[in-house]
């Protein structure tokens, strides 16, 4: 694996255009909108490539018969010279990689549902990534309104930026809160003035507007995730952006508000964890 030059991320532009997985996070590091990394197999005509955004999500695709390449990454995925402290959650493509990751990472690679003490380190645990098409008839269908006093949703600002605390926040998918006030959006609501969920753009690219949701922990359970969620939908219909949704499929409470949005599971993918 050689890291690649940030000059040279123009060497992926076409063979990321034909992967056909959900892959916005790879493409906004490639076109330098947010910080990652590439590795390659060779740097002068690269057929190998290994995308990481730096939330954390990678894409590994291209040629997967590469054996020099492949027992370097091996090293890498399982963290054997322990260069990082954090999961990568990695999809591939195309399928055939599958095979090849399998016979690579042997009795390392476990199932999540097999995974009963929670090991961390030493393992590649498989898990399943679901990508969802949207059927606006269906999201019309479904779409309801709270009325309350004690709700208020806004466009997400720049004290909201800040404020907002969680795992999945604007925070990790933008460079900074003026490169996501100029080149993202979304709303946020606040309950009884005090700020409870978010729901913004984690990507945009073209017409494609893909979305991230963070609820308060404190205000979960109410269905703020759903009515925050619906304002940034419409404001994507509005706007003529396809809303685009993607989560694990162990992620239930991701999973089933897609589906009350109108989201449809359209396709499921091995979506691998990396080793700490």
């Amino acid at each position: 694996m050689k890291l690649l030059d940030k000059q040279n991320y123009d060497k992926l532009i076409e063979p990321l255009r034909k992967v056909a997985i959900n892959h916005l996070f790879a493409r906004s590091v490639i076109d330098k909108g947010i910080s990652g990394s590439v590795f390659v197999d060779d740097l002068n005509n690269p057929k190998t490539f290994y995308i990481k955004h730096s939330y954390g999500m990678t894409l590994l695709f291209g040629n997967s018969d590469n054996e020099n390449f492949n027992r370097s990454f091996k090293e890498h995925a399982l963290n054997v010279n322990n260069t990082r402290d954090s999961f990568e959650w990695m999809q591939a493509f195309p399928n055939n990689w599958d095979n090849v990751l399998s016979d690579l990472f042997g009795d390392k690679l476990l199932r999540s549902s097999e995974n009963n003490t929670k090991k961390e380190t030493g393992i590649i645990e498989l898990n399943t990534r679901v990508n969802f098409k949207f059927n606006k008839d269906e999201y019309l269908k479904l779409r309801t309104k709270t009325e309350s006093s004690r709700i208020n949703i806004v466009r997400t600002d720049r004290q909201i930026f800040r404020d907002m605390k969680g795992s999945v926040i604007p925070y990790y998918f933008w460079e900074n809160e003026d490169d996501f006030l100029e080149n993202g959006f979304g709303f946020s609501l606040l309950y009884d003035g005090n700020l409870a969920s978010t729901a913004y753009s984690a990507f945009i690219q073209g017409d494609q507007f893909e979305i991230g949701i963070e609820t308060v922990e404190a205000y979960r359970g109410k269905g703020f995730a759903e009515q925050v969620c619906a304002s940034i939908i419409d404001y994507c219909i509005e706007n003529n952006y396809e809303p685009i949704w993607a989560c694990r499929l162990e992620n239930t409470g991701s999973y089933k508000l897609a589906q009350k949005l109108g989201f449809i599971p359209s396709l499921e993918i091995p979506y691998y964890r990396l080793s700490k």
